[in-house]
């Protein structure tokens, strides 16, 4: 596996691999990888000769320095672990690399960006949209592969993608959960010992949402008895509980076509997000 950390090394590593006819994806983390992260390269390795991993911890999507502070690094045990699920390249991009002095310009992503994350984190879907094209004219990849769990993020850089003409075929992959149903996340090293067996409230009230919605009650009800679950599972604030259409994150009061049930949630010092399919063929 070779590990570059310079735009400059990069592109002709790349070169290579365009002039012998290799198709190549694209894996962008910002680390502390865990086994979602290796189920995406191992999906890349299926569709492509070679895969890249990125890993960068990009301060423009952070909107509290701290929760950047917070956010786990691991570089030598990242390695590793790629290294050993066949990653061709590891790429780690310091910030003078993605945001040179003078750096004035910003991707921003209209109207899918709006509701949800974007307004309890502002200005973050403009940091993801901003480093991931930035990710993306550096490598070229023939393919790039993200987890379902962000699936506002996996919305956002679709739509990022097609309408700045970028030739990326942009691959959703199923969320990878622990045994208990726990969505896999860097972040859940925030949680405690007795935070992590609360944690899987999240996606079973999720789960109860969409068996109350395909079992007739209204859409609201169900929201509101999902937001008292998490509540009296120990969450300490919900910043949304909803049902939206998959492709515009546009809420739903009346169930019809493709959707999704997104959650954003506090436990303790971290901030769980999930997401399950409802399939109108179902309510």
């Amino acid at each position: 596996m070779q590990i570059i950390r310079t735009i400059g090394e990069l592109a002709p590593a790349l070169r290579k691999w365009r002039e012998s006819g290799e198709m190549f994806a694209l894996v962008p983390t910002m680390g502390a990888l865990h086994a979602g992260h290796l189920a995406l390269i191992e999906a890349a390795k299926a569709k492509t000769d070679r895969v890249i991993v990125s890993i960068f911890v990009n301060p423009l999507q952070f909107n509290d320095p701290n929760d950047l502070d917070r956010y786990p690094r691991r570089e030598a045990e990242d390695a590793a672990k790629l290294e050993e699920a066949g990653c061709d390249l590891l790429w780690l991009p310091t910030a003078d690399q993605l945001y040179p002095d003078g750096f004035a310009t910003t991707v921003s992503v209209a109207g899918i960006s709006d509701r949800w994350e974007g307004e309890h984190r502002p200005g973050h879907f403009d940091g993801v949209a901003t480093v991931v094209s930035k990710l993306f004219i550096a490598t070229l990849p023939d393919i790039a592969i993200f987890g379902e769990k962000d699936w506002q993020q996996l919305a956002v850089i679709r739509r990022m993608t097609a309408d700045l003409g970028l030739p990326i075929d942009i691959i959703g992959h199923p969320t990878i959960r622990e045994n208990d149903g726990l969505a896999m996340s860097s972040r859940n090293a925030l949680l405690s010992a007795e935070e992590r067996e609360q944690a899987p409230a999240l996606p079973h009230a999720l789960e109860r949402a969409r068996e109350a919605i395909a079992g007739g009650e209204p859409v609201e009800a169900a929201l509101i008895n999902a937001r008292q679950r998490l509540a009296e599972a120990g969450f300490s604030s919900v910043d949304y509980v909803a049902l939206v259409d998959s492709a515009t994150l546009e809420p739903i009061i009346s169930p019809s076509g493709e959707m999704r049930l997104i959650a954003a949630a506090f436990l303790g010092k971290a901030r769980l997000i999930d997401n399950i399919r409802v399939n109108s063929d179902t309510v």
